[in-house]
This record gives C-alpha cells, structure tokens and sequence, in this order.
C-alpha cells in the first residue's frame, strides 16, 4: 500500500512471472543527478576550454619550480666549480635531486643506469669530451659533439646543472656494461670528494 492508501501500481508488462511497481525515481535522485550534468559542463569548460586554468602537467611544473625555489634557497647559488662538485658528490640527500633530473632529462640518450644507449656511457673512465672534473656541468650547460648533446642551460636551473654534474661524477667506477662499449680516452681519476657539509 502507498502512503495515500492506495496500492502501488503495477507495471503491464511481465518477464518470467515477474513484475515490477511502477514507482518513479525519486526527487533527490534527480537532483543529484541534475548537480553531477551541471558541474560536468562547467568543469570542461573551465579546465578544458578556458585559458583561465591550469592543465594537471602546467600544476605540476609551477609545484616542482616552487619546491626547487624553496630547496635552492638553503644553499644558494652554486658555482660549478671542482670543490662546489665534490662536496655535492659527497652529499646523499642533494645527489637524490641531481639523480632526479637526470632521470627526467637523460635517460632518454644516456639509459636508465647512464650505461649508454644513443649517449656514451658516464659509468667508465673512459670520456669523450671531459678530461677534468669542472668539463661536466661545462658540457651540460653548452652540449658537445656539435648538437648531438645538446646544451641543457636555458631549460636547466644552474644549480641543476651542478647537482645533475655531481650524480654523474659520481657514477663513475661502477662500469656498468652498455650497449656502446668504451669511447673517448681513459682520464685520471676525480679527486676525492670531501665529507657531507
């Protein structure tokens, strides 16, 4: 019974000798449902058609500028430099972020591991375009083999380019095996690098 006291209707139809009430949807379901359409529309309009927005990936890079801004300000500028090198070489916690850009930014020429692919392999003492510690960020910052490394200094913060040349200083020794086998000449071996700041 209905709360009118009338019987709730029955459907005509029958499938299997079972039928249905006919009871409409109710009111708030509608309401529900009606709210879910009307933000769907303003949603692709706002963050699809609109240059008002941010797309997820323009989000993401305006929270790491602002998180490497917040990370740079505890050690400033940082010069290229052989001591600057080997004190970030030493230093755990910086050489995560260096390892970071380089998985962003190298990987693609150099592997997953920097033994090589379309890039010479970085894990040897064997190199074609560094003969001292200070050539590595000299390289990043202004490419070599005329373009076939390109040069990284207008899409690489300064301090980047030192942290990513400290993490691959200090992948040297471990000679990995790639796929381009030893290039260049063997150079002398880095200095040691000074304890954690």
């Amino acid at each position: 019974m209905s709360a009118d006291g009338n019987r709730d209707l029955l459907r005509e139809h029958e499938y299997d000798g079972i039928q249905e009430y006919d009871n409409p949807t109710p009111g708030w379901w509608n309401l529900i449902f009606l709210g879910t359409f009307l933000f769907a529309i303003w949603y692709i309009l706002y963050h699809h058609a609109s240059t008002i927005s941010l797309s997820v990936a323009q989000s993401y890079e305006e929270d790491i500028a602002d998180d490497l801004k917040k990370r740079f300000s505890a050690i400033g500028d940082l010069k290229p430099d052989e001591p600057t090198l080997l004190k970030f070489m030493a230093n755990e916690e910086w050489k995560i972020v260096g390892a970071s850009v380089f998985k962003a930014q190298c990987v693609s020429c150099h592997g997953p591991n920097a033994a090589g692919q379309i890039g010479p392999n970085l894990t040897d003492d064997y190199y074609k375009n560094v003969r001292q510690l200070t050539d590595i960020p000299n390289v990043i910052s202004g490419g070599a083999e005329a373009g076939a490394m390109p040069a990284w200094k207008t899409r690489l913060h300064p301090n980047e380019v030192v942290l990513v040349a400290a993490y691959v200083a200090s992948l040297r020794g471990k000679n990995l095996p790639g796929p381009r086998g030893q290039e260049g000449e063997r150079i002398p071996p880095w200095p040691t690098p000074t304890a954690k700041p």
